[in-house]
């Protein structure tokens, strides 16, 4: 049998000066038999007792001269769905780079990078990218650059910054430099300003977009709201407006997070008013308000006891045909229930809800349950009606209230066409519901109307005995007849 040959020895790729390579401290690979004429590829690796199976396994699979196509395939569809070579993928592209008949291009350099940042495997990737800027795509032997270095360095840049390594995404970031033509996008220079705000780095930041600027990078609206949350997140909300207003000169339309960040910061520093007038600003240009902004300026108003002048907002927002669909305003109608206004809580839902903002059905039930402490039971069965017929099906326990509420001031006969319609829509009548209503006939002397829903009891197995059917007759019979 012919062993076929491999060139050279696999070493690791080296970056470029100043910092060294680290070896990988682990032993080597075993070599080949002596009677093999071809020197097998020897590993820096944890001991294994299958370095002798990986050897075959790339014998198998490997044959020079192989093509970055072929080793993409071989690194992807063979070694990398291997329980025990899976974690030797960077030494054998290491390897390859070696072979005076191999060059990698963009698709083995892309899938090499975004395999070590997402195995957290950050020291090879900084030797990678470093080795990339040595031995570049062979895209950029023309006249121009690889067009996927950028995109490549882009994934090791949002690697880095995921997990605060800062230094090194800058690093990668001078790497790119080197290789693209022109500046880079404001993309990354976005990345880099974002990763150095999220690890509180504010002044590095605001560094960053310093070279920006000088680099003739034009920011872009999300330049503009990161550093406005850096800004505002560090109690400078001063030059945060500042900057807002720098955004505009430059021709930077803001965007409803750029008024959403200012709002907080003006509820933050206790400026309710302006926050209110920025809203309103936010909606004379034309840029939607969105639930969060909704949250923001309702919630905060809420907090500090200004719960009617939230509802003012709301409707206004409402009138004027800006009220996000979908917007959840339980915290507004909860907060008015609980201070025992339930009337303005009603007339808030009935308004909204005819500009087509259909409240949920947990603001309808916490509703429903303000309006039967404050005695409304009326109101409260209308509500309810209303949301039936709607498709809104209330629970057990908050329809059962109501229907006793109803029986308690003599509307049984209203409470009985409730539960009927509740039925029509899915909600089963538990033996509760029926007891109640027979007990409201039964108080209304109508005998009729009460036999006929016992029987409809004893069908539906409610009644446990012969002597609970006697009582609720018996109930029934000695009942005084007002009709």
């Amino acid at each position: 049998m012919v062993i076929k040959k491999f060139p050279k020895p696999i070493p690791l790729l080296q970056p470029i000066p100043p910092k060294p390579p680290s070896p990988i401290p682990n032993p080597t690979l075993p070599s080949p038999p002596e009677v093999s004429p071809t020197p097998l590829p020897t590993l820096t690796l944890f001991h294994s007792p299958n370095h002798t199976h990986l050897l075959s396994f790339l014998k198998n699979h490997i044959n020079p001269p192989f093509t970055p196509q072929s080793l993409l395939y071989f690194l992807k569809s063979k070694l990398h769905h291997h329980p025990n070579f899976t974690h030797y993928d960077f030494h054998i592209f290491s390897w390859a780079s070696t072979i005076d008949s191999y060059r990698h291009d963009h698709s083995t350099f892309e899938w090499m990078a975004r395999t070590l940042a997402i195995t957290d495997r950050f020291t090879d990737l900084r030797s990678l990218l470093h080795f990339m800027v040595s031995n570049p795509c062979p895209c950029s032997d023309g006249i121009f650059s690889c067009s996927r270095t950028e995109h490549i360095f882009q994934f090791a840049i949002v690697a880095y910054c995921k997990v605060g390594k800062l230094d090194d995404a800058v690093d990668a970031f001078e790497c790119m430099r080197k290789l693209i033509d022109g500046k880079p996008s404001v993309v990354i220079y976005n990345i880099l300003i974002n990763g150095f705000v999220k690890c509180g780095w504010h002044d590095k930041a605001l560094g960053f977009y310093s070279r920006m600027i000088k680099d003739r990078v034009r920011p872009d609206v999300i330049t503009f709201n990161i550093l406005l949350n850096s800004y505002c997140r560090n109690s400078e909300f001063k030059l945060a407006l500042e900057l807002f207003k720098e955004m505009k000169e430059k021709g930077c339309s803001p965007n409803v997070v750029s008024f959403n960040t200012l709002i907080k910061g003006f509820f933050r520093k206790r400026k309710f008013e302006e926050g209110i007038e920025m809203a309103y600003e936010m909606i004379e240009m034309g840029c939607e308000i969105s639930n969060v902004t909704c949250e923001v300026l309702v919630d905060g108003l809420c907090k500090e006891g200004r719960v009617l002048e939230a509802c003012d907002l709301l409707i206004d927002f409402s009138i004027k045909g800006v009220l996000p669909n979908g917007y959840d305003y339980f915290g507004l109608i909860e907060a008015l229930c609980g201070s025992g206004n339930s009337a303005r809580a009603l007339e808030i839902v009935n308004e909204l809800w005819r500009k087509e903002n259909r409240p949920s059905l947990i603001i309808c039930t916490t509703l429903i349950e303000g309006l039967r402490l404050s005695g409304k039971i009326s109101e409260a069965f209308r509500l309810t009606e209303r949301m039936l017929k709607e498709g809104m099906v209330p629970d057990n326990v908050t329809f059962t209230c109501l229907l006793q509420d109803l029986c308690n001031v003599g509307r049984t006969v209203e409470a009985n066409k409730l539960r009927l319609l509740a039925c029509s829509k899915g909600l089963d009548s538990t033996g509760m519901a029926y007891d109640i209503l027979v007990s409201g006939y039964t108080r209304e002397g109508k005998r009729k109307e009460g036999k006929m829903l016992v029987d409809e009891m004893l069908d539906r197995g409610f009644i446990p005995d012969i002597a609970s059917y006697n009582k609720l007759m018996g109930g029934l019979a000695n009942a005084r007849n007002f009709v």
